[in-house]
C-alpha cells in the first residue's frame, strides 16, 4: 500500500473510532441533572430562589428561568444568565461576593443553552438547605490514624500525611533546604526579624545533630515570638487604635489588649484559656487582669461614634448603629474562632450553612448588654482582689445602713453611726489603693458620654429583624449557641444574666465537642508557616469556602492540638520540625504540571516579607531598632485637630525626629480611615475588616516607595553611619553591609560590583539599593 493511501486509511479509522464514542447528549435529562443543576444549586440558588429572590428572578424551575429571558433556549447571547456569569472586561457580575465560575462551568452553561436548555419538567431546584450538617467542617472531630508510607523522608506524622497525599496525586516531595535558607525562613516565621550574619554562620557550622531543634526552641522562647504572632492575630480581629467611621476618633486605651495578646502568646497560654478570656474573662476569671484585658477582643473592631454618642439609642439611627455594632462583635467571634460566616444570616437564613436567622439574633442576644468603652482594671491581681473584696464589703454596709435608717430608738441610732464609720473606713481603704488603669474593652459599666450610656448589665431586648431592618422587629430572640448536630441542644435559659450568656458562649467555643474551633486555629497556624492553609479560606469553613487539601492531616492536627494541652508553641514546634516545612522552594516540572499552585505542599513557598517585616528588618539591619516592649503606640504621623475629626498627617512626619518610632511595627498607632500610605503600599492589613490572609501584590509603586520613602532614605543613612563606625576601607564596609543585609558572604564579583557602585554613588546610596534587592525582600 502506498504511503499516501496508508495515511488516508489511518485518518478514516480515527474518524470512525471517534464516531463510535458517544459524545455527551446535551438534550438528555441526565446531562442537566449531572452537569447544569450542580452549578445552579451551588452558585446561583442561594440568592435566586424563594418567595423574594434577589434581582427579581428565580432559578427554581425552567418556568422561572425562562421568565424575563433569564434563560432563552437556543440563544446564548439573549440569555441574561449567561451575560451575568461570563467574564467581561476581566470580571463577571455573578456570582456576587464569591469566586467567578470556572471556564469549564461557563462552557457547560453555554452549550446547555445553545442546545435548547433541556430541563426536565419534574425537576425543581432547591438551594442547600439550612440544617444540613453533611459538610466536612461540621462533622465531629476524631483523630485519624497516621498513614503508613514507605519512605524514610516521612519521619513525623505530618510528613506521613503529606507524603500519602502526594503519592495519591502522583507528586514527589522536594529536597531539604540548605541551612542558611532554613535559619532565615524559621527566624522570620517565628520572630518576624532577620537573623544576624553571625547567627547564620554559627548555625551553618553547628555540628550537633539536633542543632535545628535547639534553634527552634530558642526562637520560640524569644519575646519577639509573641510580637510576631500577635500581628497575625490582630490582623484577624480588626485591631486598631482609632474608632473608624466618619470621625475616626482616637482610641487611646486600646493598646493594653494588644499587649495582652503578645504576653499570652509568649506565655504559651493554653488556647482554651486564651479564647475564654476574650469572651468572658471577667466572669470566668474574676480578680485577674487578663480576664478584663482579654475583653479587648470584643471591642477591637470599628465603632460608630456618631451613631452611639450623638444619636439617642431610642432613635432609628441609634438602633441601626447598635444593631450593626452587635453584628460586628458576633461576626468577629465566629469568623475568628470558628471560621464561620454567621453574619450572612442577619437578613434571612444562611443560604449555605446551617444557621437560621433566629439563631443569628439569638447569638446577638449573648452580647445584648455590652458596649465598647474604656474599662477600669488593676495591673496587680492582688490589688484587684483586694478592691473587689472592699467593694463587696461596701455594698453590704450600705444595705445594712438602709435597714438601720428605717428603724427607731437608741440602738438603731447607734447602729447607723457605727455603720457610717465602717463605710468611711472602707472608702478610705479604697482610696489608698493604686489608681486603676483603662483598657478599651467590652463593658457594661463605664462613664457616660453624651447619648452613649452604660447598660449596667441590663439586657437590651433583641428582636429577630425582618430582612435585617430595625424598623421591622419580629419576635424576641432567645439566647442560644449553635448546635453541633441537627438534634443537639443549643438554647440557653432566657432568664440568664449578661455574664452567664457570655460565659455560655465561651464554654461552647472551647468545648471538646466543637469541631470548628480546633480546625480553625491549626489551619491558621499552618497558613502562616506555609503561605496557604490546608483550607484556603481561613475565615470561611462553610459551603462557600474552600475544602481541605488534606482533610486527614487537618483533623489529626486539630485533634492532637485539642487533646494535647492546646499549646501553640508545641504546635509550631511540630510543624517547623517536619521535613515538609524544611523542603526547598525549588521547582519541579513534573509536579508543576500536576499541581502548579502547590496545593499539596510538595515544596516550600517563596514569599515576600510583609510590610512590618520589611520595616522591622530595616530598623534592625541599620542598627536603630528599639526593642522596648509594650505601652502606648507610637505615631508615624503628625496629629492635628483632635477635638472633632482628627487629621493624621503622614506627609509631615520626619522619622529622623522621632527616635521613639524606632520600635517594632506591632507597637505603632494604627489608624483605620487613614492607614499608613507606605505600609499600605506593601499590602499591610486593612484594620477595618478581618484580614485572614494578606495580599501579596507586585507593583511599580512598591519599588518606587521603597527607594524614595522618607523612612527608607533615613534607614539608609543610619545604616551607612553604622558601617562607617567600623572599618574605614570601603570594600570592607561594603562586605559588612552585604553580610548584614543578606546574612551571607558575598563572592568577589559581588564585592567588586557593589564597591564600584559605592565609590561612584556613595555608601548611603548603596545601603538604599540593598534594601531594594529581592534577596532582602524574599524568603525561600
Amino acid at each position: 500500500m502506498r504511503p499516501g493511501i496508508r495515511r488516508l486509511v489511518v485518518i478514516l479509522l480515527v474518524v470512525l473510532c471517534a464516531w463510535s464514542v458517544p459524545a455527551p447528549d446535551l438534550f438528555a435529562d441526565d446531562f442537566f441533572d449531572q452537569n447544569v443543576a450542580p452549578i445552579l444549586v451551588r452558585h446561583c440558588l442561594g440568592c435566586h430562589s424563594g418567595d423574594r429572590p434577589e434581582g427579581g428572578f428565580s432559578l427554581h424551575s425552567l418556568h422561572d428561568a425562562v421568565e424575563n429571558d433569564i434563560v432563552v433556549p437556543g440563544d446564548v447571547a439573549a440569555s441574561r444568565l449567561f451575560q451575568l456569569v461570563e467574564a467581561r472586561e476581566g470580571t463577571a457580575a455573578m456570582p456576587q461576593n464569591s469566586a467567578p465560575l470556572s471556564n469549564d462551568q461557563v462552557n457547560v452553561l453555554r452549550e446547555w443553552i445553545a442546545n435548547g436548555a433541556t430541563w426536565p419538567a419534574d425537576i425543581q431546584l432547591e438551594p442547600n438547605r439550612v440544617g444540613e450538617y453533611d459538610w466536612w467542617a461540621f462533622k465531629p472531630l476524631t483523630k485519624p490514624t497516621v498513614p503508613s508510607v514507605d519512605d524514610v523522608w516521612a519521619e513525623s506524622p505530618i510528613d506521613k500525611f503529606i507524603l500519602s497525599k502526594l503519592n495519591q496525586q502522583a507528586l514527589s516531595h522536594s529536597p531539604a533546604a540548605d541551612r542558611r535558607t532554613l535559619i532565615r525562613r524559621l527566624t522570620y516565621d517565628l520572630t518576624g526579624l532577620p537573623p544576624s550574619f553571625h547567627e547564620v554562620e554559627a548555625f551553618v557550622q553547628d555540628p550537633r545533630a539536633d542543632a535545628y531543634e535547639i534553634l527552634v526552641d530558642e526562637l520560640l522562647a524569644s519575646p519577639s515570638y509573641g510580637e510576631r504572632w500577635a500581628r497575625h492575630w490582630l490582623d484577624v480581629v480588626k485591631y486598631a487604635d482609632t474608632h473608624g467611621y466618619d470621625k475616626d476618633k482616637l482610641r487611646p486605651n486600646a493598646w493594653p489588649y494588644r499587649d495582652y495578646v503578645i504576653h499570652s502568646l509568649n506565655q504559651d497560654k493554653p488556647y482554651w484559656r486564651f479564647v475564654q478570656e476574650q469572651i468572658a474573662g471577667d466572669v470566668l476569671f474574676p480578680n485577674e487582669p487578663d480576664g478584663i484585658l482579654g475583653l479587648g477582643f470584643i471591642a477591637a473592631g470599628p465603632w460608630d461614634f456618631i451613631g452611639h454618642a450623638e444619636v439617642p439609642e431610642s432613635k432609628i439611627d441609634g438602633k441601626v448603629a447598635r444593631n450593626l455594632d452587635r453584628d460586628d462583635m458576633i461576626a468577629n467571634v465566629f469568623n475568628t474562632f470558628c471560621s464561620l460566616t454567621v453574619q450572612c444570616a442577619r437578613c434571612h437564613d444562611h443560604k449555605f450553612d446551617p444557621i437560621t436567622q433566629q439563631q443569628y439574633y439569638g447569638l446577638q442576644s449573648l452580647l445584648a448588654a455590652v458596649d465598647r468603652a474604656d474599662r477600669q482594671y488593676d495591673i496587680d491581681p492582688r490589688v484587684e482582689r483586694q478592691r473587689q473584696e472592699l467593694k463587696k464589703e461596701l455594698a453590704s454596709l450600705r444595705s445594712e445602713l438602709k435597714v438601720s435608717e428605717v428603724g427607731s430608738g437608741i440602738d438603731s441610732g447607734n447602729t447607723v453611726s457605727t455603720v457610717q464609720q465602717e463605710i468611711q473606713r472602707v472608702q478610705a481603704e479604697l482610696s489608698e489603693l493604686p489608681p486603676q488603669k483603662l483598657v478599651y474593652a467590652a463593658a457594661t459599666h463605664f462613664s457616660p458620654q453624651s447619648n452613649f450610656r452604660p447598660t449596667e448589665g441590663k439586657l437590651r431586648p433583641i428582636h429577630v429583624l425582618q430582612r435585617g431592618d430595625v424598623a421591622q422587629p419580629g419576635e424576641i430572640a432567645l439566647p442560644c449557641v449553635l448546635p453541633f448536630s441537627p438534634d443537639a441542644a443549643s438554647s440557653l435559659d432566657p432568664d440568664s444574666s449578661e455574664g452567664q450568656r457570655r460565659s455560655a458562649l465561651a464554654l461552647w467555643l472551647t468545648s471538646t465537642e466543637n469541631p470548628l474551633v480546633w480546625r480553625s486555629i491549626v489551619n491558621r497556624v499552618w497558613q502562616y508557616h506555609f503561605g496557604r492553609g490546608l483550607v484556603d479560606s481561613p475565615n470561611d469553613f462553610g459551603r462557600m469556602g474552600d475544602q481541605p487539601s488534606n482533610s486527614l492531616l487537618l483533623d489529626w492536627l486539630a485533634a492532637e492540638f485539642r487533646d494535647g494541652g492546646q499549646s501553640l508553641k508545641k504546635l509550631h514546634r511540630m510543624i517547623v520540625t517536619s521535613n515538609t516545612y524544611r523542603q526547598a522552594s525549588v521547582s519541579n516540572l513534573a509536579n508543576e504540571t500536576i499541581d502548579k499552585s502547590n496545593r499539596y505542599f510538595w515544596r516550600a513557598e517563596r514569599r515576600r516579607l510583609d510590610a512590618e517585616q520589611i520595616r522591622d528588618s530595616m530598623l534592625k539591619i541599620s542598627g536603630t531598632l528599639d526593642t522596648a516592649m509594650g505601652g502606648p503606640g507610637f505615631y508615624l504621623f503628625e496629629l492635628e485637630k483632635t477635638e472633632h475629626s482628627p487629621h493624621y498627617e503622614y506627609h509631615k512626619f520626619n522619622p529622623g525626629d522621632h527616635a521613639s518610632a524606632h520600635r517594632r511595627s506591632i507597637y505603632r498607632f494604627v489608624v483605620r480611615s487613614q492607614p499608613d500610605p507606605w505600609l499600605s503600599t506593601l499590602d499591610c492589613a486593612d484594620s477595618s475588616q478581618s484580614t485572614a490572609k494578606r495580599s501579596e501584590t507586585l507593583t511599580a509603586l512598591q519599588a518606587l516607595s521603597l527607594l524614595n520613602n522618607r523612612f527608607s532614605l533615613y534607614m539608609a543613612e543610619c545604616f551607612s553611619r553604622r558601617l562607617k563606625i567600623g572599618p574605614t576601607d570601603l570594600e570592607r564596609q561594603v562586605t559588612s553591609a552585604f553580610q548584614s543585609t543578606f546574612q551571607r558572604m558575598p563572592d568577589q564579583a559581588e564585592i567588586d560590583e557593589l564597591t564600584s557602585y559605592a565609590h561612584t554613588h556613595g555608601l548611603t546610596n548603596l545601603c538604599r539599593l540593598m534594601f531594594n534587592f529581592s534577596e532582602f525582600m524574599y524568603i525561600d
